[in-house]
């Protein structure tokens, strides 16, 4: 197994690295797509070994390479405003093709979409609440199953909808780590209601829009980025391009038996990096030296703490659950160096969550989604710092957290000089909140430090040992931040009755 644990430590951590490198030579600098090719090259570099699928490896290399291909083809660059739908063209192409295969899916896809209707209740129910704030900062498109998001609703109706249940897991895939389409559950009923609909009109317009995106996914996205304003290139010709690429890779996938859920799944998440984490907006947000400096040193520490453990793993979920632990103990970390915490950082965000739904009524579905990400993964770094800190008992020693039986490595931290230097960056008597700074641009943009380009690989590499059940939704607790230190939303959560 050691060979599988080096081998996903390496793609995973090549593929952090292409980004970082990237980010920092090109920061402050014109995006072009030319610019995501050292992503693109790593890509094409991973391998199925043992027991692993190369089916499923296929669907993460030809997506991504499809993908970067496609769009150099229709365009130079991508808008800021127009970065975070990249990758949102991928699932509605592959949810039609699997329709097209298979006749039996189909008919289940026609069958929930009914049952939205039924649900009429339901649906009405939770856009109110969405509308109002009344869970609290929740991510709609959230990868697990908490309350407020896409999945979440998704889930309630499909629990009522009589089809054969891989049909519903898949579904429910369709619309967690898959990303059919840019719509965020709500949105349509918000923007209703603002303009001056009855509730029960723009309940019907939400009914609407989640009928469409599964019915005629493809329609939809395009005219969903009609609607947005999205002119850095022609959707329609994205995806019929992207459709001729993946087609041949997704048949294969369904004739080596893996499960249709993880099929819509590998290839939307894989393009992330493609025009988005590489990006007009990252070269922006990144030409701050500390913004910089706290991605550097997270990547410094996952790298080096992943690599400690080699040859100590007990599976290849220890693998995942070290590479997003370590960075959550780092960047609590970094936070802890100016004296704030998570749940300070909970609170602030919090209670600005509930003004903001008072500001801006009408929001973007996706307003807090990253809020909710930096959030929940500085809280559990800071229980990882708290538990090192009770064992250590004031003994002069450095603080080594650990995740499960595996220690963190935080000395790349303070081998930073930049992170090392704060007053360089302030009025130097007073530089005690520059990190802080730092951190509070990022969690508006956090993807480097969960980070979406590890998990993703190592998500890949998990599902072609286990093709054939589901990985999306994730059917764990997340442990919220906001519902353990500030909103009790706990018992509106799906996560123990996922389908």
């Amino acid at each position: 197994m050691r060979e599988l644990y080096e081998k996903m430590i390496n793609e995973a951590m090549a593929a952090q690295r292409a980004d970082v490198e990237t980010v920092k030579a090109k920061r402050g600098q014109k995006f072009t797509l030319e610019d995501t090719k050292p992503y693109v090259d790593v890509v094409r570099k991973m391998t199925a070994i043992g027991d692993q699928s190369q089916a499923v490896i296929d669907l993460h290399i030809n997506s991504v390479v499809s993908h970067y291909e496609v769009l150099r083809s229709l365009t130079k660059t991508v808008r800021p405003e127009d970065d975070p739908f990249v990758e949102h063209y991928q699932t509605p192409v592959v949810l039609e093709v699997l329709k097209d295969q298979d006749d039996a899916f189909a008919k289940s896809v026609e069958t929930f979409t009914k049952a939205i209707a039924d649900a009429e209740a339901r649906i009405g129910l939770e856009a109110v609440r969405h509308y109002g704030g009344f869970y609290g900062p929740t991510c709609v498109v959230d990868f697990a199953l908490i309350p407020g998001s896409t999945s979440n609703v998704v889930n309630r109706v499909l629990q009522k909808t009589d089809i054969p249940i891989e049909h519903k897991r898949t579904i429910l895939a369709a619309k967690s780590w898959a990303m059919n389409t840019s719509y965020g559950f709500g949105d349509a009923f918000a923007h209703a209601l603002e303009e001056g609909a009855t509730p029960t009109e723009a309940t019907a317009k939400e009914i609407e829009t989640m009928q469409r995106i599964y019915l005629e996914p493809v329609e939809a996205q395009a005219e969903l980025m009609d609607a947005a304003g999205m002119t850095s290139f022609d959707p329609q010709k994205y995806m019929s391009e992207y459709r001729r690429r993946m087609e041949g890779t997704v048949r294969a996938a369904i004739d080596d038996g893996v499960h249709y859920g993880n099929i819509l799944t590998v290839p939307a998440y894989s393009v992330g990096d493609i025009s988005h984490h590489i990006a007009q907006t990252t070269f922006n947000m990144c030409k701050d030296d500390v913004v910089m400096a706290v991605i550097e040193a997270v990547t410094g520490v996952m790298e080096a703490t992943l690599k400690n453990s080699l040859d100590a793993y007990g599976s290849y979920w220890d693998v995942l659950s070290l590479a997003t632990g370590s960075s959550a103990a780092a960047t609590e970390y970094i936070l802890e160096l100016d004296a704030f915490n998570a749940p300070m950082v909970v609170d602030l965000l919090t209670k600005r969550f509930h003004n903001y739904v008072q500001y801006y009524p009408a929001r973007g579905a996706a307003a807090e989604l990253h809020n909710c990400d930096f959030m929940d993964m500085i809280y559990r770094g800071w229980k990882l710092l708290d538990k090192a800190r009770r064992n250590r008992n004031g003994a002069d020693q450095p603080l080594t957290p650990t995740v499960g039986k595996y220690p963190v490595d935080l000395t790349p931290i303070h081998r930073n000089e930049v992170l090392m230097n704060p007053q360089w960056y302030a009025y130097p008597a007073c530089a005690i909140s520059v990190r802080f700074s730092a951190l509070m641009r990022l969690a508006d943009y956090p993807c480097l430090l969960t980070s979406e380009p590890v998990t993703a690989t190592m998500m890949t590499n998990i599902i072609a040992l286990e093709k054939e059940k589901p990985a999306a939704p994730a059917r764990a607790c997340k442990n919220c931040a906001t519902a353990c230190l500030v909103d009790q939303r706990q018992h509106y959560c799906q996560w123990k009755e996922a389908v």
